[in-house]
């Protein structure tokens, strides 16, 4: 018996031969098909916030989709964190991640919240700002040298930072534990409040991420003493490294990049990977990093993830041990 195709029947077994051909796709060649988010473990209005805005709205024209941002702030980044370690790796969360929520938030806490390495896909290296090591005019302490000596020979100098926890802390446990110089640390609500008390020379010294102090090293307020780079910050090129005054253990900047949750596809991690570094080196890209002191260095997924377990590797244990809690 022969079977006859109708127009309208011949019609429909077509529609649903493409519709089977679809479904059999990889989900990677519908990807994206709506807006994709990226959480930002501070309030708006920092760095971290101000980079991945900047990078939403690149990576949303490259995309072909809105590319939005979502502040998750809190438990020393561990909140945002916690929640891309939990979503599904399907190319729709990210993090803005950053030292904080990898390097730090996780060891702070009782219960560990995620594994910094294994829990997410880190997939690409966006830049890194080194902190600034600072005194108060008034101290009379004008170089990392006079810091150490002032601190042997009083016996305890105080050192400010924005918050228990935070890598202007862990800065200065480095710093006790690598020079022997007996820093006590005196813990702020942010970087505004020590700063007024710095100025004041409530504290003699301040550590903290570079970029908000520029300007009271100009005007003279405050005395940098050393950027914790490896080389010297574009922002203040006068100011030595710590590398060059003899300390590279005390190396510590505060990196960013774009993470997902684990086991994100290859295919999305090798267009990502790649649209960032595009996004990277446009002119208008780079003036803003330049003036958040971000030093922009494009590096392939695998050397990102080395430096995550680098740092992880340093950072963790010095948290422990100083006994640092949130």
């Amino acid at each position: 018996m022969t079977t006859t195709l109708t127009p309208t029947r011949r019609g429909a077994l077509q529609l649903l031969a493409a519709g089977a051909a679809t479904l059999a796709l990889p989900a990677f060649a519908q990807w994206p098909d709506k807006p994709i988010k990226i959480i930002v473990t501070f309030p708006p209005g920092g760095s971290s916030d101000i980079l991945a805005r900047v990078m939403a709205e690149q990576l949303g024209k490259k995309l072909g989709q809105p590319v939005v941002v979502d502040n998750k702030p809190g438990a020393g980044g561990t909140i945002g964190g916690a929640q891309v370690a939990a979503a599904a790796p399907d190319g729709y969360t990210f993090m803005l991640s950053n030292t904080t929520p990898v390097a730090l938030g996780p060891f702070t806490l009782d219960k560990q919240p995620y594994d910094p390495v294994a829990a997410f896909t880190h997939i690409a290296y966006l830049g890194s700002a080194p902190l600034v090591i600072m005194a108060s005019k008034p101290s009379g302490i004008t170089s990392f040298a006079d810091l150490e000596a002032r601190a042997r020979k009083e016996g305890r100098l105080d050192f400010g930072s924005g918050g228990p926890g935070s890598i202007g802390h862990i800065h200065g446990e480095l710093i006790k534990k690598t020079t022997g110089a007996n820093l006590v640390h005196v813990p702020y609500r942010g970087g505004a409040p020590m700063t007024t008390d710095l100025i004041a020379n409530v504290i003699p010294v301040g550590i903290d991420v570079i970029t908000a102090y520029v300007p009271f090293f100009k005007s003279g307020q405050l005395v940098p003493l050393a950027v914790t780079g490896s080389a010297r910050s574009p922002l203040m090129p006068e100011v030595p490294s710590i590398v060059e005054l003899g300390q590279p253990k005390l190396v510590l900047e505060n990196f960013f990049g774009l993470s997902a949750p684990a086991k994100l596809p290859p295919e999305m991690v090798v267009r990502l990977h790649d649209a960032c570094n595009e996004v990277l080196v446009m002119p208008e890209v780079q003036k803003k990093l330049i003036e958040l002191g971000i030093v922009a260095k494009p590096e392939s997924t695998a050397r990102f993830e080395g430096m995550v377990k680098e740092q992880v590797g340093v950072l963790g244990p010095t948290v422990k041990a100083a006994g640092i809690k949130l």
